[in-house]
């Protein structure tokens, strides 16, 4: 019989969340993540290594030391913008960064990191805001690349005056995420994807420092998912099982909720491996864990990265149900919980 391994510690997960998530990470300017991941860690009395693209891989024994070893990736980048051009009126056009709407960004405060690293403030607007000058015409108009920029929170009236703060072209753009955690226990917020895997890999790694699994175990975080080529490179070179965490879709026609894990069977990228799957699926009913089962079109994770990039390892996909994705998200912490037994579970299978 598979020993018990201990729960998550839910609070200590939904503290560290809220910090990740309060650290801007854009795909590409991921270091403050990263080293906010590394030094938790330190305190856990766990060494990580970073790979040469700047992912960060760290590794606990099972054990049984014959037993399958089980790498989880997951990603800290998340959906941002750099600053695309100057614009003679001091405001700042935007190149996306990741696969986002522009509409889901309009309204929403930002940072800009300047190369000093100064940070200058702003908000995202449109070219025609004010509905008492264009009236009909901001209704009317396209959200796109060509009409959004950032007004800067500075007394800026030219680009010379934009250029004299040190921002440039190229500067990273962060999103507020404006995370929230509710009495009724829904986290809601900008970058639940992917930052809620990662802090449930802090979490499961601190239920097995107490009480270890059978398999070995590796945690692989990386920083470039958002942009597709992630777990192209880092992935352990012993890993016998790739499972990648990452959020789970919600919406028409899904069977996933923000309550539950869901397990992805296919997605843009084609189906995941269906014998691994399918151990998950036993290890979820063995447990009496409410898995879900979907098809996600529009998507896409570091398990097909991985596999693209030629990984020999199956490779499935899990993750907790998250709302309004790739927007201004919400999750329950119930689904945190229940990703985590799966996680732990499986290991201990």
């Amino acid at each position: 019989m598979s020993p018990e391994l201990p729960p998550l510690d839910l609070p200590y997960v939904t503290e560290f969340l809220l910090r990740l998530l309060s650290t801007p990470s854009p795909t590409g300017f991921t270091e403050g993540a990263v080293r906010l991941i590394e030094d938790e860690l330190r305190q856990l009395g766990v060494t990580a290594t970073r790979t040469k693209k700047g992912a960060l891989t760290w590794e606990l024994p099972g054990t049984q030391p014959d037993a399958r070893h089980v790498s989880f990736s997951g990603h800290v980048d998340t959906l941002g913008a750099m600053v695309r051009g100057i614009k003679a009126n001091g405001r700042l056009g935007l190149w996306m960064l990741g696969g986002f709407d522009w509409t889901t960004i309009e309204g929403e405060y930002v940072q800009v990191h300047t190369q000093s690293g100064r940070v200058v403030t702003g908000t995202v607007v449109n070219t025609k805001q004010s509905t008492h000058v264009h009236g009909p015409a901001l209704r009317e108009l396209k959200r796109e690349q060509a009409v959004m920029e950032v007004r800067l929170d500075e007394q800026v009236f030219s680009a010379h005056d934009t250029l004299a703060l040190g921002v440039g072209i190229g500067d990273y753009v962060s999103f507020d995420p404006r995370a929230v955690l509710t009495p009724a226990g829904y986290l809601k917020s900008r970058h639940l994807d992917n930052k809620a895997a990662v802090a449930l890999f802090l979490g499961v790694t601190r239920a097995l420092l107490a009480q270890p699994a059978l398999c070995t175990v590796a945690f692989h975080v990386t920083t470039y998912e958002e942009v597709g080529h992630g777990a192209a490179t880092g992935i352990p070179a012993h890993t016998d099982e790739l499972i990648a965490v990452d959020m789970a879709v919600i919406g028409d026609g899904q069977t996933g909720s923000e309550h539950h894990v869901t397990l992805c069977v296919a997605d843009g990228g084609g189906p995941y491996d269906h014998g691994l799957s399918n151990r998950l699926r036993k290890v979820a009913r063995d447990a009496s864990i409410d898995l879900r089962t979907d098809i996600y079109t529009f998507y896409a994770s570091d398990g097909t990265a991985a596999w693209r990039a030629g990984g020999d390892y199956p490779v499935a996909l899990i993750g907790p149900g998250v709302d309004a994705s790739h927007a201004y998200e919400r999750m329950h912490t119930d689904s945190l919980k229940a990703t985590a037994a799966l996680m732990l579970a499986y290991l201990n299978s």
